[in-house]
């Protein structure tokens, strides 16, 4: 997160506000995978359904492929991205995933790969 973002002095979500949207979520990808054994939430999906549900568009296609290209990330991480990206695209009750979406997801990416102390 961003220091202007934590420095900020307005306030933030309550914890009940984000149990609602964490919830909601939960709801979306419910609904999504109705018609899967075994698949109920995004971490779950293989292949098959990332290429179901996390399309991207042109522009979140070019981010990705420069974040791999730069990041020399492999093909499990290609997958890994793209599930995070559909979660937090849930969160944001988002139909489609948005470069933004892409965008935070390869920053956890990165923290997970760096360690959080880089």
């Amino acid at each position: 997160m961003p220091f202007d973002k934590l420095s900020d002095e307005r306030k933030g979500e309550s914890s009940v506000q984000i149990r609602e949207r964490v919830t909601k979520a939960r709801e979306f990808q419910t609904e999504r995978f109705k018609d899967f054994e075994n698949v109920h939430y995004n971490a779950q999906m293989n292949v098959k359904h990332i290429k179901a549900f996390c399309k991207l568009e042109e522009s979140s296609k070019t981010l990705l492929k420069t974040a791999m290209e730069r990041l020399n990330l492999s093909a499990r991480a290609y997958d890994r991205i793209l599930k995070v990206s559909r979660t937090i695209a849930d969160l944001e009750s988002s139909p489609d995933i948005q470069g933004s979406h892409i965008s935070e997801a390869i920053q956890y990416r990165s923290l997970d790969r760096d360690g959080w102390l880089g």
